[in-house]
């Protein structure tokens, strides 16, 4: 039956410093010449900071009040939303129906819905 072949390995740590600093020196100049090149080519793809800073006084036109209006009804519809589902899920609690205080404000959540029967209703039903 044949030897099994052995494999040498010498270590010259001198040649193995040199190649990664080489390594390392080629990486660094590929990336700089990669983003002098898009530099180059996409010139109108980059604006100019004072270009894309708005100053204040331009942001209150109708179109950016109406957008504010809608985005603040949409965090509106989210909270109710949140409400609504931590409502559900305390009715349904099993635990919760034997808190009196839960049942107490979650009657008066559906009787008469406010902010502070809302919060109640997220404290005492957890």
């Amino acid at each position: 039956m044949p030897r099994p072949r052995e494999l040498k390995i010498t270590l010259k740590p001198v040649q193995l410093v040199l190649c990664i600093a080489l390594g390392l020196w080629l990486g660094a100049l590929a990336i700089a010449l990669s983003l002098w090149l898009a530099g180059r080519l996409l010139p109108e793809a980059v604006q100019p900071l004072s270009q894309v800073i708005v100053p204040p006084a331009a942001t209150s036109t109708p179109e950016t009040a109406q957008q504010s209006q809608m985005f603040e009804q949409y965090k509106q519809i989210l909270r109710n939303q949140e409400l609504q589902q931590a409502e559900e899920q305390a009715e349904s609690s099993v635990r919760n129906l034997s808190n009196p205080k839960c049942q107490f404000w979650l009657q008066q959540n559906r009787t008469a819905p406010t902010e502070k029967s809302r919060a109640l209703v997220l404290e005492f039903c957890k």
